[in-house]
């Protein structure tokens, strides 16, 4: 009985077929795949063109044993579970760091450590070299990851304002939108609008953006010539339904409230909610506005007045720092203007 062989397997190219098709030698390529340092482009060029043709894929195992690198980032949520999923900005932020990543074939990894367990495995296992970097997000006040990180050498940038004062300045990069300013100019809005009793329900003031919009807020009220009432201010968590019970509290108090500067877009929904069974008119007998021009604000109703994060360049220099301090740079700071969007609410 004849036996018929299997066909073979197609041979998988290799750089020697990427330099062979550009016309360079191998160590060109191999500082093309490396990050192209003193390679002409003419001959970038010529190796990227040949990696389209040949279909090369690079294999990372083989080049993480030569650089000593793993080729991978972190995008680390120290956040419950819970939130990466009800907070759209979060998913906003991930999707424009991967496509940000992308474009240097760097792939990104998702590590949520809500609790000190979990922050402590994560701890480790970055520190034990499987990712290059890390995109923090959402640090708290006593967050140890953020110090235990940077102590050990790996590159970190923060979204936010650092609030650890043994990281704060250049060992610590950071990118964060203007909260402080954008918080004024909501406040701003809603004075030119004719209102008076203007309370505000702040994110957790253990975050660079709760104690950021809150200062805002105070500011703007002082600098029109409005008092600062502490019984006009709620604390919520970022969460919808810290926005609906702190938007209780502060009617309870102050019944005679005629307008709400709300931290995030999502707990403004559950202001709304509020507002709506104690029977208040948005933006008629109460207005309204939010923080971030999130999905939650086009999703509200009425659709929300609020301050726009330009989430699209967040993600991109947060990536760009980042990459930067692998490559051996110092820590940098970026902080990039918010915009108000008008809508119905205020």
């Amino acid at each position: 009985m004849r036996v018929s062989s299997s066909p073979s397997r197609p041979r998988r190219p290799t750089i020697h077929d990427v330099a062979r098709v550009a016309g360079v030698s191998r160590g060109t390529v191999s500082r093309v795949l490396n990050g192209g340092h003193h390679v002409s482009q003419e001959a970038a060029d010529a190796v990227n063109a040949a990696i389209r043709t040949t279909g090369y894929v690079v294999n990372r195992h083989a080049r993480s044993l030569i650089t000593g690198r793993s080729g991978s980032v972190a995008f680390l949520l120290t956040e419950p579970q819970e939130r990466f999923f009800e907070d759209p900005n979060f998913n906003v932020l991930l999707r424009g760091c991967t496509a940000a990543l992308a474009t240097h074939d760097i792939p990104l990894l998702l590590m949520i450590a809500g609790t000190r367990t979990e922050q402590r495995r994560i701890t480790r296992y970055v520190t034990a070299g499987h990712v290059d970097g890390v995109l923090l997000v959402s640090s708290h006040t006593g967050d140890p990851v953020a110090d235990q990180l940077v102590r050990a050498g790996i590159p970190v940038v923060a979204c936010g304002k650092p609030m650890f004062p043994a990281v704060r300045g250049a060992r610590l990069g950071y990118v964060a939108a203007d909260d402080r300013d954008g918080a004024r100019e909501m406040v701003r809005h809603l004075v030119a609008s004719g209102r008076r009793r203007i309370g505000t329900v702040t994110g957790p003031l253990d975050t660079p953006g709760g104690v950021e919009r809150l200062a805002g807020y105070r500011e703007e009220l002082a600098g029109s010539g409005l008092p600062v009432d502490d019984a006009l201010v709620a604390t919520g968590d970022y969460s919808r339904s810290s926005g609906a019970a702190a938007t209780a509290d502060l009617l309870a108090r102050c019944p005679d409230l005629d307008a709400l500067f709300v931290a995030s877009d999502l707990m403004a929904q559950g202001a709304l909610s509020t507002l709506s069974r104690a029977g208040r008119r948005v933006p008629q007998d109460v207005a309204v506005g939010g923080f971030d021009d999130s999905s939650a604000a086009l999703a509200a109703r009425p659709e929300l007045t609020t301050i726009r994060q330009p989430w699209d360049r967040i993600s991109a220099e947060m990536v760009r720092v980042l990459l930067a301090q692998m490559d051996g740079e110092s820590a940098a700071a970026v902080i990039l203007p918010t915009e108000l969007v008008h809508r119905e609410s205020a």
